[in-house]
């Protein structure tokens, strides 16, 4: 496993490099999944498509009107659709379902690890809270809370990289045996300044321990890539600019580097879908040359 440099040292550039490379091109394809099949008995469509029946359970649930709207995009590979959640204050959380076996994995994992981190010490880092977790019609229904942001409402307030790189030091100290933790889905739409100035982390259906350090910086940086570079270059890019990220010697941080790119072809074989295309044309020609150090 590898690990920061021993002195702690970080390289000048490293802070800068995870928040400098903006884009404006459009997400890669990582929420598309086809859509679930119909209830083999009544037909019907699934609790997804049905918001007022979503709406009802949770009010007999939490004693109190809810109204349940559904939000493009409403379904996302590896778990289900989300949707939000309104009370007659106003906004009352956001909603996950999963109703497919991965789906409901997913949505009991999040559940997990989000009571785990209601535990945790956290200065930094500001995860949703588990309003209610449970069974329905033999799907996983979980809501959260909607912690307040700074910016004005639906305008993304843009985190510093400091902030950033203090987030992934924190979440990385998570892992209780000892090694590191990452979020595993640490990307510019799952991040957000919050009221209080902390970073306010979303979807933690992905989070793992016994990783090498920086996946999540990495991950930050390779998404950003994803939005103007095509999978190839960005891979590229990531394996170029690990040592600055990771503030590790050239060797180590393009190691880890290339560990995380195979964790994430990884990923994508195992959810059964390819959004960067095979790893024939995106992965292997970033990572054969480095086949000696791995």
């Amino acid at each position: 496993m590898l690990h920061r440099a021993a002195d702690g040292k970080r390289a000048t550039t490293r802070a800068e490099s995870m928040g400098s490379e903006a884009g404006r091109h459009p997400l890669p394809p990582d929420h598309a999944a086809p859509r679930r099949e119909r209830d083999a008995l009544g037909g019907g469509p699934s609790i997804a498509e049905s918001p007022d029946a979503v709406g009802a359970h949770l009010s007999e649930v939490l004693g109190r009107p809810i109204r349940v709207v559904v939000r493009p995009p409403a379904r996302r590979a590896h778990h289900g659709p989300v949707l939000e959640a309104y009370d007659p204050d106003g906004r009352a959380g956001i909603v996950k379902i999963g109703e497919t076996e991965p789906a409901r994995e997913a949505v009991r994992h999040e559940s997990v690890v989000l009571r785990m981190l209601a535990d945790r010490p956290l200065k930094v880092v500001m995860p949703p809270a588990v309003l209610h977790h449970g069974v329905w019609r033999d799907a996983e229904v979980l809501l959260l809370s909607t912690p307040p942001v700074r910016s004005r409402p639906f305008v993304r307030s843009r985190p510093s990289a400091d902030l950033l790189e203090a987030a992934v030091a924190e979440i990385a100290a998570l892992d209780a045996d000892g090694g590191h933790a990452w979020h595993g889905d640490f990307t510019p739409w799952n991040v957000t300044v919050s009221a209080d100035g902390r970073l306010l982390v979303r979807n933690w259906a992905r989070f793992g321990t016994g990783v090498p350090y920086g996946f999540d910086a990495l991950h930050y940086f390779f998404h950003r890539c994803l939005r103007r570079m095509r999978p190839s270059q960005a891979a590229a890019a990531c394996l170029a600019r690990a040592d600055r990220l990771l503030g590790m010697s050239t060797a180590d941080a393009r190691r880890t580097a290339a560990h995380y790119l195979i964790t994430i072809a990884d990923r994508h074989l195992r959810d059964g879908h390819e959004p960067f295309g095979p790893p024939s044309e995106w992965l292997n020609p970033a990572v054969d040359h480095l086949e000696c150090l791995l």
